[in-house]
């Protein structure tokens, strides 16, 4: 077969023009998720990484907090929460003494519908009235303490007063922090809303703050150091394919388990490239849906030379929750004078609802639109839309890459046919 991206679950083949030398079109294969999920859990349950079981660490008479992320994840906590509270009854822990936390960051807040489905019937059930919420615009919230940069660490009180700390999350490649999971569940998961502002508009633009890099980010490093602050004692993280099934679970102490799952990841997503790409043309598939769709854009900027071009497949068929960015996009204000504006708090009043994480985007992109040429394809957009984003716009692939020939007859070209999920990196 040529060359293709998988693209709303259809191959999409197109020829490049001569002059143009692939030097990777890598597809990486669905990784295929474990036949018996709950043994998953348990095996990674019974055998802690750098870390006693749960039912060690537990002592009767403590106060206990779970923290689990939002329905923005794909973690089955619904599978998770049963299995850790059964170990924490066995040491001595009734259910009565144990809290669950929605740690949702910044995230809209989800229904009790969806609160219901996140955590399942069972656990549901059995955390009546002592399931929660987290709200970090709460007034209650309390300061612990700063990192060792000097990121002001306010969390949930819940968290703060609790005796024991269990999170259970998920860890995939991350453009900003690395990989996702371990402290992450802290913070952003249970802080303040001026506290992940602080943290993430400080470190947000640092080049070591990329995808597949822990030592040395320090947007990864603080918040590793805001899970210690905040004695997070049990970490709980799973590695999850596009259908949602369990791949794999890490458990045991923060630190340790989500540096291994870290490393699982890398082996699952890396595709390694000779050099630096003049042109990257890459798909958002498998993540295709709102701003996950974004993902692979991002990944395509790690790949390509500053001034090139990245020819960007999304079919955007549910770009509603992209629309506010766009219309961000589209105002004359830099990257710079943007994010200065986030530092100072000055966030515009049609973002406020949405989680920090998103309105960071507007940043990322308007840099984006500056660094490299652009060409979305699309059919769920209009072409006056993408013009919003300063990106140029085109209805099918071919028709993409003769754009972009007309002003580079001669280059290097990266294809991720599934740009979503992969890690390139640089050899």
């Amino acid at each position: 077969m040529g060359n293709y991206l998988n693209y709303d679950g259809k191959k999409i083949t197109f020829t490049l023009p001569t002059g143009w030398n692939v030097i990777t079109s890598e597809d990486k294969p669905p990784v295929p998720g474990v036949k018996d999920p709950i043994q998953e859990i348990r095996r990674a349950l019974d055998h802690p990484i750098g870390s006693p079981k749960v039912e060690d660490l537990a002592r009767p008479g403590m106060e206990v907090v779970l923290l689990f992320d939002d329905l923005q994840r794909p973690t089955p906590a619904y599978l998770a929460l049963p299995e850790i509270l059964n170990r924490l009854n066995r040491a001595g822990i009734p259910d009565s003494r144990i809290n669950g936390i929605c740690a949702l960051g910044t995230h809209p807040i989800p229904t009790l519908t969806q609160l219901k489905e996140k955590v399942g019937e069972e656990a549901f059930t059995r955390l009546t009235n002592r399931l929660f919420i987290h709200d970090p615009h709460a007034s209650d919230n309390v300061i612990i303490g700063k990192t060792h940069r000097g990121t002001l660490v306010e969390i949930n009180r819940r968290v703060a007063f609790a005796d024991l700390i269990i999170g259970v999350g998920e860890c995939m490649p991350h453009p900003i922090a690395g990989y996702g999971g371990g402290c992450k569940i802290i913070m952003p998961g249970v802080c303040s809303y001026r506290s992940v502002a602080d943290h993430h508009f400080t470190w947000m633009r640092h080049r070591n703050s990329r995808v597949n890099l822990l030592e040395g980010n320090h947007f990864f490093e603080d918040i590793s150091d805001a899970g210690r602050l905040s004695r997070l004692a049990f970490k709980l993280d799973f590695i999850i394919n596009e259908k949602r099934e369990v791949i794999r679970a890490f458990a045991g102490n923060p630190w340790e388990e989500h540096r291994e799952a870290s490393q699982y990841a890398a082996s699952l997503y890396l595709v390694p490239l000779p050099k630096l790409a003049d042109i990257t043309i890459a798909s958002a598939a498998p993540l295709e849906i709102g701003v996950q769709a974004t993902k692979a854009l991002v990944m395509a900027c790690f790949s390509t030379r500053s001034g090139g071009a990245i020819i960007w497949a999304a079919p955007q068929k549910q770009a509603g929750p992209i629309m506010p960015l766009i219309k961000e996009m589209a105002s004359p204000e830099s990257a710079e004078d943007f994010h200065r504006r986030l530092i100072v708090g000055d966030v515009p009043e049609h973002l406020r609802s949405f989680g920090i994480s998103y309105i960071m985007q507007v940043v990322y992109f308007k840099e984006i639109a500056d660094k490299f040429n652009i060409v979305h394809v699309t059919e769920g957009l209009s072409e006056e839309q993408v013009k919003m984003m300063k990106f140029s716009y085109s209805s099918n692939i071919q028709e993409a890459i003769e754009q972009v020939h007309k002003k580079m007859a001669q280059a290097d070209v990266a294809i991720f046919p599934s740009g979503g999920n992969i890690i390139p990196q640089i050899r």
